[in-house]
Order: C-alpha cells, then structure tokens, then sequence
C-alpha cells in the first residue's frame, strides 16, 4: 500500500526523522494560508501523487510569496500530472504539499528495501541524489552503496557510519547522519514497510541533514496489525479494477494488453503472461486467484477480467492442486452465465478433478475453447484475441 509523500513525512516525523515544515492545502486559499504561516521566503508547493518524476511534470514549484502559492495552487489542482511513473492518461491532483524553503547544499539518495533474493533488508545510500535510482543503478552502479541488514540484530551504528562515511559528508556530520539513518530503519521495521526511498536526502548550508522527500509503501499482507494505516488510503489513487479485486483478496494488476489471464500461483501467472508474449500476444493483466480459491472468488475474478475494456479473449490457466479444477470450471461458468460474456475464452486446466472440470466446461454451451498444455492455451487464446481485434 502506497502513501502519500506529506503522509509519510509525518509517520516519519514520529520516529524522530528530521523533515521540513510543511502544510496540506486542497485549495488555493489552503495554499495562501500555509504560505503565510511557514513565513519563508520561498515555499514549495508539491503536488501529491503516487508517482515519482513530480518535478520534471511540473509537479513542483517555488513561490516566493503568499499571493505566488495561491496561484501555483490553482493551476496545479485539478490538473493531469503526467510523469514517467504515470503513464500517459497522467493523475489528477487533488492534494498539495506546501513547504517551506531551505537552502541546499548537497544532495544524497538513501533507500531501504527487502532483498527477495536473501531474504533481508538493503540500505542503500548514494550521493547521485535527486536523480531517478534507476538510472544510477543502469549507468553508475557503483555510486550506489549496500548494506545488508540482519534482523536478528538490525541495523548496526557501525553500518550506518560506514554508508556516512562513503557520501563524503563532513566528517562533523558523521554522527548525525548515522542517527537520521538508524531512525529510518526504525521507521521501516516498525511500521512493516516494504519501500522507504528519500530522495533527495539534504544537507543544507546550515548543516542540516533533511529528508526533502519520502516515500513509503507498506506491507499488505502485514496491515492486520497496522489498522490505523488504512486511514491513509488514498483510492483516488489506484486502478478501480485493483480496489474491487483487493476485497476478495485477489492479486490483481492490470496491463495495457488485450488478453485477460486467470491464474492460480504467483509464479504460474508470471508464467502464463510470459507465454503468452511468446506466442505474439500482450496480456492484460496479472491476476493470482490463489491456491485455495473458493468458487464465489473465482466468479468475482472472472468479473474483474471482463470490467477491463480493452479485453477480447480469456485464458484461464489453472493448476489443481489445492483447489479443484471442477469447482473453477463451475465458478467460470457461473459468472459467464451471469455477465453474458461476448468475448472467447480459453480455458486451460490440469491436475485435481480435472475430467469432471473439462466436462463441465464442454457442455456449459458457452463460447469456451479447452487447451491442451500451456503452449496451446496460449497459441489458441492469441490467435482468437487477433481475429477479435
């Protein structure tokens, strides 16, 4: 789950993170009274979408009055932010950050995210700050430093010194910088993030270490402990079609493709979609009914597949292990039943009852197609999502 950046500096705040003042306005006349009660000045005003890149959209500017904000402000809410992150239909803006103005030195990037491949948080530091990450990894990846973190024992001082020391930050800052790092961590663990990014971090003339922007992504699966973060959902923010797949606890990310898949294991979807650009197709989406789905999840999930316009043909692709083939053919047929489905669909199905799933699938009169294997599903789904196009 994404937040908001004046969200996350305020839950960073808590944790004793050094952040600039700043004020939430949703109207130009919001946007005048902060500026008038930061009383620097400059301020920042900052649009507030779940996108990087805010910048370069003209997503953030100064304003070295009152009046200056106020004006910014009308121009900003409302309007469509397009950024790299955005895609080109862009967010609309609908909250600003104004803060106030500091005077920047230098700027560094930090970072901490969960390694998948040990199991382990990374702290990455990089003195190319206020750039995009990605980036640096792909041109300069030696200006990016790593530290990984035990969690047995967290994050160590010695640690965060060591990523101090290779910023080259003053050497009467060393000890500042790794409490501001160790505060982070705190933060992080704490709150079961799963991303925290400042970028950029600052040192400013008056040697002061800042987190000029932050943003934070939280654990889904550890939000059952989080009950207060659901507060700061932002659904304005989020594909429609994943907020409604989000109440049957469906793993749902829609695509720019034209071929919807319904898959049951994260890694079978991932190769379900793989394939399915192999045989010259684009999917649709990313949908993981689960291994224990029930029959009403997989109607709710056929539901989803077909709200997406730009759908002309299904592939179902299911691996009977935990969950039935029978009872995912009858919950498929249910829901194309009540949708009126127009678009073909494949159906590719393998293991527990499978017999009684395919049987099912036969001779419920619909306009379904039964794959054998997966290199036929996917030909087979391609080749009549073309002639629908």
């Amino acid at each position: 789950m994404k937040i908001h950046e004046y969200q996350a500096k305020e839950l960073l705040r808590k944790f004793g993170v050094a952040v600039p003042r700043g004020l939430v306005a949703r109207s130009p006349e919001e946007a005048y009274h902060a500026a008038k009660e930061l009383g620097t000045d400059v301020v920042v005003v900052k649009a507030q979408i779940h996108a990087g890149g805010r910048g370069k959209g003209g997503g953030v500017k100064l304003a070295r009055s009152a009046d200056e904000a106020q004006e910014i402000a009308r121009q900003m809410l409302g309007m469509k932010l397009v950024t790299h992150q955005t895609g080109p239909e862009g967010r609309e803006v609908r909250v600003l950050l104004v803060e106030e103005g500091l005077p920047i030195d230098k700027e560094f990037y930090l970072g901490i995210v969960l390694d998948r491949q040990t199991g382990r948080p990374v702290f990455m530091a990089s003195s190319a700050g206020g750039m995009d990450i990605e980036e640096v990894a792909a041109h300069s990846p030696e200006k990016i430093m790593k530290e990984t973190i035990d969690p047995a024992i967290g994050f160590r001082p010695f640690q965060a010194r060591k990523l101090a020391f290779g910023l080259s930050l003053p050497s009467d800052l060393i000890n500042q910088a790794a409490k501001f790092m160790q505060a982070l961590y705190t933060a992080y663990e704490q709150t079961d993030s799963s991303l925290f990014e400042i970028n950029p971090f600052l040192l400013t003339k008056d040697k002061r270490l800042i987190a000029l922007d932050a943003k934070v992504n939280f654990d889904d699966n550890a939000l059952f402990r989080h009950q207060d973060f659901l507060a700061l959902r932002d659904l304005h923010e989020e594909e429609p079609l994943e907020i409604e797949a989000s109440k049957f606890d469906l793993n749902y990310i829609k695509l720019d493709g034209n071929i919807a898949c319904m898959v049951n294991g994260a890694g079978l979807a991932m190769a379900t979609m793989d394939i399915i650009k192999l045989a010259g197709g684009e999917p649709a989406n990313f949908l993981d009914v689960g291994g224990g789905a029930s029959q009403q999840r997989v109607e709710a999930a056929f539901k989803i597949l077909l709200a997406d316009e730009h759908v002309q043909a299904v592939l179902i692709n299911i691996f009977g292990g935990i969950v039935r083939c029978d009872m995912v053919a009858r919950g498929v047929v249910g829901a194309a039943q009540t949708l009126g489905v127009k678009v073909p669909v494949v159906v590719r199905l393998e293991g527990t009852n499978v017999e009684e799933g395919q049987r099912v699938i036969r001779e419920s009169g619909l306009n379904f197609t039964v794959a054998d294997g997966m290199k036929d599903a996917a030909e087979k789904v391609v080749a009549l999502a073309k002639q629908a196009a």
